[in-house]
């Protein structure tokens, strides 16, 4: 099995597809390689593109409140993308571009293990939870995915085009460590995690 670094190098070099034509850089993704918490949003953007890192812009820094909210800084968390280079002009990603980079984001999770995968936007939620028809149904509940939970989140990127959500989206965060703590391995010692909420327990799809 490749380590971080050997993913790293793969990515950076890929062209699997015709997005690496018009890249400044790919974006691997960086952060704990034993996270138990992934984030995993959906494409680069302009200052990812220039900065070789995720979610290093406005969505970013918003990204970096919700993780604090939590309870995490970006150095407990790995973060990445479902495609590793940005679609031109921020277009939602295409079908042969998902696929091209499927293999990067499933060796990825291999390596790290994760407890717990965060998708940030419908794109990622749709590599782990396919159908599901509106992020208003599941944002902030834990569903069962091989051995792991996914919890699925709204893009940080849709509060700064929908103010509305932001408080959304911070309630969301702030119920994460309780997820964390229920998936918290043998004998690991978690935080405090807040009161039970409706919203985080696990979904039916089927009731979708």
């Amino acid at each position: 099995m490749p380590s971080l670094d050997e993913l790293r190098a793969q990515i950076t070099q890929c062209r699997l597809c015709d997005l690496s034509k018009a890249r400044t850089q790919a974006v691997p993704g960086e952060g704990n390689p034993r996270a138990q918490v992934m984030l995993i949003g959906e494409g680069p953007g302009f200052y990812e593109d220039q900065r070789g890192r995720p979610f290093v812009g406005p969505a970013g820094h918003f990204l970096d409140e919700l993780l604090g909210l939590a309870g995490f800084s970006r150095g407990d968390v790995f973060i990445t993308n479902v495609v590793k280079c940005r679609p031109p002009g921020n277009r939602d990603p295409e079908p042969e571009e998902l696929a091209a980079c499927d293999g990067h984001l499933r060796a990825q999770i291999e390596v790290i293990q994760p407890n717990v995968i965060v998708t940030l936007g419908r794109f990622s939620l749709a590599k782990f939870v396919p159908g599901v028809r509106s992020m208003k149904e599941v944002h902030g509940r834990a569903i069962p995915y091989q051995g792991r939970l996914v919890v699925a989140m709204y893009h940080p990127a849709a509060a700064l085009h929908q103010g509305g959500l932001r408080r959304v989206i911070e309630e969301d965060f702030r119920m994460l460590p309780m997820i964390v703590a229920r998936k918290a391995p043998a004998g690991a010692v978690a935080e405090p995690a807040p009161a039970a909420s409706p919203a985080a327990e696990q979904i039916s799809l089927f009731a979708l």
